[in-house]
């Protein structure tokens, strides 16, 4: 493992190389680029395809989006292309989900993007931490990426500090969850029906789109944002192909099952019961599960040989 400072290379990532590799998968999972979740995603990726992985995150345990350059995921496939990588993949779940398919509209490098529970508009900003007794917070005037130094149109939060988050603590505590924000953002749709310049041009992603998402998410309307993607891309002129799943219980945590029992060897259902539908359809997360990972295999693997 080769840790790359941001200030270094343009990017905060840790490089971890397989020998003989030629294809990389960038991974932007786990709250920091070597945490246990990053580490574990590694192990998985690296156990059942034999590629190199760059795992990346804002900065040092830092999980808020604001302004986030998409160049640095440019900076990463230059830096990729020097240790030998010819083929490029993303990954990303939950807000990257949405940054995976933003980098993959941008770099026609990425021949697999692979996107779970993502969002298809730029959301705005957030922070998190501890303010006024809140845990996260909007970015206010700050989108959640930006482009050459200018933040990318955004679909704004319905409420502000300290609302957003009271919000977000009543929703998850009506609906019995960990984390709950999907009213907050049927309140932003509503507030402000998204613009043309807000969507994601996903029909600009070159080779294999997946995208995962489920029914039940809490977060935020993932099957209602997959199915506007499909839509788009039936109007719009396009080289990727695209493969969408949809499940009725996966939760918003729509891992494959394979990567979740890396991270919990013992009790890999724990990850889906923070939930109140993991604790009530716990089979159904698992089948979903099972069905992702067979799914995120023959991608990978289809994608590694052409």
């Amino acid at each position: 493992m080769k840790k790359i400072k941001e200030t270094e290379k343009g990017f905060y990532g840790c490089y971890w190389p397989v020998e003989g590799s030629r294809c990389a998968i960038l991974a932007m999972l786990g709250d920091d680029c070597e945490d246990y979740m990053a580490k574990s995603a590694v192990k998985w990726l690296q156990k059942k395809f034999q590629v190199s992985v760059l795992t990346l995150s804002p900065a040092h345990k830092d999980y808020s989006h604001h302004n986030l350059p998409v160049e640095r995921i440019g900076a990463a496939i230059t830096y990729l292309k020097a240790q030998g990588i010819e083929k490029f993949g993303i990954a990303g779940a939950s807000t990257t989900g949405m940054y995976a398919l933003l980098a993959a509209s941008y770099y026609p490098e990425i021949t697999l993007t692979i996107a779970m529970t993502p969002a298809d508009f730029v959301m705005e900003g957030f922070y998190q931490g501890k303010r006024d007794g809140q845990t996260e917070w909007p970015g206010d005037g700050e989108s959640s990426a930006s482009w050459e130094g200018k933040p990318l149109p955004y679909l704004p939060y319905a409420y502000r500090h300290p609302e957003y988050g009271k919000k977000m603590k009543e929703e998850a505590k009506k609906g019995g969850d960990l984390i709950a924000s999907r009213e907050i953002f049927v309140a932003s749709e509503k507030a402000h029906p998204i613009r043309e310049e807000e969507f994601i041009k996903i029909e600009r992603i070159k080779g294999k789109l997946l995208l995962i998402g489920a029914k039940d998410d809490v977060l935020w309307e993932t099957e209602k944002y997959i199915k506007r993607m499909e839509k788009r891309l039936a109007e719009r002129e396009h080289t990727c192909e695209v493969e969408s799943c949809i499940y009725e219980h996966a939760t918003h945590f729509v891992f494959p099952e394979g990567m979740v029992k890396t991270i919990l060897p013992v009790g890999g259902d724990l990850l889906t019961r923070v939930f109140d539908a993991g604790r009530k359809f716990p089979k159904e997360c698992k089948a979903a599960r099972i069905d992702i990972d067979r799914r995120v295999t023959q991608a990978v693997d289809v994608w590694k040989t052409v």
